[in-house]
């Protein structure tokens, strides 16, 4: 019920408004010269007091992240140089990998065709030798057949 009786109290804008936002303005003026100037004052020299020790930890800090920083760049070129060299020694041991087959498979290509040639010529001297075994048997054989005839 009590919150009904103010129900009808509407809002208007009126000219008081006016004196209501000049007593602002008024209290923020006399709060900035009264109390918050000499806080302020109190607190920035204060600051000043410790800003010896402040500027100190702070340029500690600054050369902390510095060399932190540099510590990191180092990191990264030292990891990158042995990327750099594991790609180069892999490259080279590939390259001698290439370079040993190669010479393998020629001196095996040389040895294939040298037991080749070997091997016609194995070929030819046991034609020569089972013409030659064929022809002394043919004597044979004719001698046989024409010495019984005879």
């Amino acid at each position: 019920m009590f919150f009904l009786a103010f129900a009808d109290v509407q809002l208007v804008p009126d000219g008081t408004i006016f004196i209501h936002i000049a007593l602002i303005l008024l209290m923020i003026w006399l709060l900035n010269r009264t109390f918050f100037r000499p806080i302020n004052r109190v607190i920035a020299s204060r600051e000043k007091n410790k800003g010896g020790r402040f500027t100190e930890a702070e340029d500690i800090l600054r050369e902390v992240e510095g060399k932190n920083a540099s510590y990191k760049t180092s990191i990264l070129e030292a990891r990158s140089q042995s990327y750099e060299l594991i790609e180069k020694e892999r490259t080279e041991a590939l390259a001698r990998r290439q370079t040993e087959i190669g010479v393998i498979k020629s001196e095996t290509e040389q040895t294939v065709a040298r037991e080749k040639e070997e091997l016609g010529r194995q070929t030819a001297e046991a034609k020569e030798a089972i013409a030659r075994e064929a022809e002394q048997m043919a004597e044979r054989i004719s001698s046989n057949i024409l010495g019984s005839r005879a």
